[in-house]
This record gives C-alpha cells, sequence and structure tokens, in this order.
C-alpha cells in the first residue's frame, strides 16, 4: 500500500474526492482484480483508502471567483461558437449575389474564412481538442466529408446523368446547417462536461457513475440532432433548397461525436471512422464515373439503384450514419468511464 501510494502521491494530493483517484487508478489500469491484491474488493473501496491516508494541508476549497467574472467566463465560449454560422451565412450571401468570377472568389474567400472561424471556435472550450490528438488526417477526412456535403450530391447526379456538363449548383443549405450547428455542438459538449464532472463528484462507486453518464451522453446527441434538424429546416426554408435530413443529419452527428471522442484523448477511433467514410463516398463517385466505360455499366448499378429510389443525399446518409453509429457505441465504452473525466476535456 505504502509503494502504490508514493506512486500515485501527486494524484492522491490533488484529488478533491476518493472518486478521482479510482478514476486515475482506472487510467492507469488497475482493475478490480489487482485492488484485491489489497484486500479492497474494487478500485473504489482502494481510493476511498488512500484519500483518506494522505495528509493535506488545509480542506478549504478555494475562494469561488466574482458573480461577473464567473458570468463572463461561462459565455466566454459563445463568440467563437458563433463564428462558423455567422461567416458561413456572409459567404452563402456573397456567392448568391456574385457571378462569374467574382463568385468564385467569393467562394474561396468564404471558405478560408469559415475554415479560420470554425478553428478559432474549437480552439478552446468543450471541444478543444489536446494538441497531439488531432491528427491530420482526421482534418483532411473532415474537409472531404464537408466537400462532399456542398458538392458530391450534385456531381454524382451529374456523373450517372452522363456529366457533368457545366458547373452544376451546389448544396448551400445542408452546409450553412451544419456550420451554424457548430453553437449547439459546443454547447451541447459543454453540457455532457458538467454533468459528468457533477455525476463524478455525488457517484460512489464506478459503476454507478457510468450507469448514470449513460443516458447523458445519449440525451446530449439527441438534443444536438434535434437543434441540426432545426438548422436545417430553417437553412432550407429561406434557401429554398432541400434539407438533406438523412445526409447532413447523419453527417453532422458523426462530426460531434468524433470531435467529443477526440476532445477527451480518444482519436484513434474517429480518425478511422472518418476515413473508412472518406473512402466510401470517393468510392461511390469513382463507381459512377467508371460505369461509363465501355463494358463497365455494372459498376455504376448498385450507385445508380440508391440514388433512382433514394436521392443522391442517400449516398452520405448511408455511408455517415453506421460510422456515427460505430462512434457512439464506442463513446458509450469511453466516455462513460470516470478516468475520461479526471480532467476537464482539451487538457493535455
Amino acid at each position: 500500500m505504502k509503494a502504490l501510494m508514493h506512486r500515485h502521491r501527486d494524484l492522491c494530493e490533488r484529488a478533491v474526492d476518493p472518486l478521482e483517484i479510482a478514476a486515475g487508478l482506472e487510467a492507469h489500469g488497475l482493475t478490480d482484480r489487482a485492488a484485491a491484491r489489497f484486500r479492497h474488493r474494487d478500485v473504489f473501496s482502494l481510493a476511498e483508502e488512500m484519500y483518506a491516508r494522505v495528509p493535506r494541508d488545509g480542506e478549504r476549497p478555494p475562494p469561488s471567483p466574482a458573480p461577473a467574472d464567473a458570468l463572463r467566463e461561462s459565455w466566454a465560449w459563445a463568440a467563437p461558437a458563433l463564428l462558423p454560422g455567422v461567416l458561413c451565412t456572409a459567404a452563402v450571401i456573397a456567392f448568391r449575389l456574385t457571378d462569374g468570377r467574382l463568385r468564385l472568389a467569393a467562394a474561396a474567400l468564404g471558405a478560408l474564412a469559415v475554415a479560420l472561424g470554425l478553428r478559432a471556435a474549437l480552439a478552446r472550450g468543450a471541444l478543444r481538442a489536446p494538441a497531439r490528438h488531432s491528427p491530420a488526417a482526421t482534418r483532411a477526412w473532415t474537409c472531404w466529408l464537408l466537400v462532399y456535403a456542398l458538392l458530391g450530391d450534385g456531381l454524382l447526379r451529374a456523373a450517372l446523368d452522363g456529366g457533368p456538363h457545366g458547373p452544376w449548383p451546389p448544396a448551400t443549405a445542408p452546409l450553412l446547417g451544419l456550420a451554424l450547428a457548430c453553437a449547439p455542438a459546443i454547447w451541447c459538449a459543454r453540457l455532457f462536461a458538467a454533468g459528468a464532472r457533477r455525476r463524478l463528484a455525488a457517484s460512489r462507486g464506478l459503476t454507478e457513475f457510468t450507469s448514470s453518464v449513460t443516458p447523458l451522453l445519449l440525451a446530449v446527441v439527441a438534443l444536438f440532432v434535434c437543434a441540426l434538424a432545426a438548422l436545417l429546416t430553417l437553412c432550407a426554408a429561406v434557401l429554398h433548397q432541400g434539407a438533406g435530413y438523412a445526409g447532413a443529419g447523419a453527417l453532422g452527428t458523426l462530426l460531434l461525436l468524433a470531435r467529443l471522442l477526440t476532445a477527451y484523448g480518444h482519436s484513434r477511433a474517429p480518425a478511422v471512422v472518418l476515413g473508412a467514410a472518406t473512402a466510401a463516398e470517393a468510392t461511390a463517385l469513382a463507381t459512377a464515373f467508371a460505369g461509363r466505360l465501355p463494358g463497365c455499366g455494372f459498376l455504376a448499378t448498385p450507385v445508380r439503384a440508391l440514388a433512382d429510389a433514394f436521392g443522391t443525399n442517400a449516398v452520405p446518409a448511408l455511408v455517415c450514419a453506421p460510422a456515427a453509429l460505430a462512434l457512439l457505441i464506442h463513446a458509450t465504452r469511453t466516455l462513460t468511464r470516470a478516468s475520461a473525466h479526471a480532467r476537464p476535456p482539451g487538457s493535455p
């Protein structure tokens, strides 16, 4: 026991309750079977003894910040979170009011502005990813999925109809809805982090904590889906375009779960799943064009049948929905562990 306490002395001195020590021990790979060697029935019981044994120089909590400072800090995330939606709205307006080369310039500048706004929105707060847990491949796959949401459906339909014979209209309504959904995504992530921390302080065991956080995670994801659906409806009504509920909704959910997992240090699964979704969409486009080669018409048959039956938006929906489900299952196994919330999301 003395050796164990010496090894985790910093954890014990920093902890504000036994469950935080239990979360740290769990993160270091200590299981209930290992706790039995110290004559404890589980990790939490062992953590309680370690918490009681470590001396502390004053149990008084730090002074709480002033109400004005607390209010300012609690809303500091709002302005950056709104940036992607505001900049994307301006870019869409500029795109629709221009023509020719000016339209291309407006699209390029708009894309750059939205990318910078998104970077600023994700640079702090509940969706901030640790520096070592944001692979370049994940950013590349995300860019592809967003570009496909804007241009992919039109290009796929043109490929199936023998084109493209010229520029095709981009699907600005789904992309604008996704950009506006950055604010509810960050708010939902804050809601999940705050709720998990409260449950971490109130739970009396690791199993109890997991069973209480799992419904919270599912409720937060459902709340985001509802907010995204409302924004897609609004954008479709204003821009007089299809909302693309299935494709854009599945993509938005996929990106939220991928970023949430990355913010908590689980970046491998999002990278793999986003890469697989990108490959699937690229394959759909490739087969549509390859089917126009002599004797290769059969290659485009599955995509053509799907597009004719349910529309071209069925392709991203069929790709992103299983990917989002896979990440949701992974999140219920990783983000509901107490060790995931021992530190705030995005901390190194």
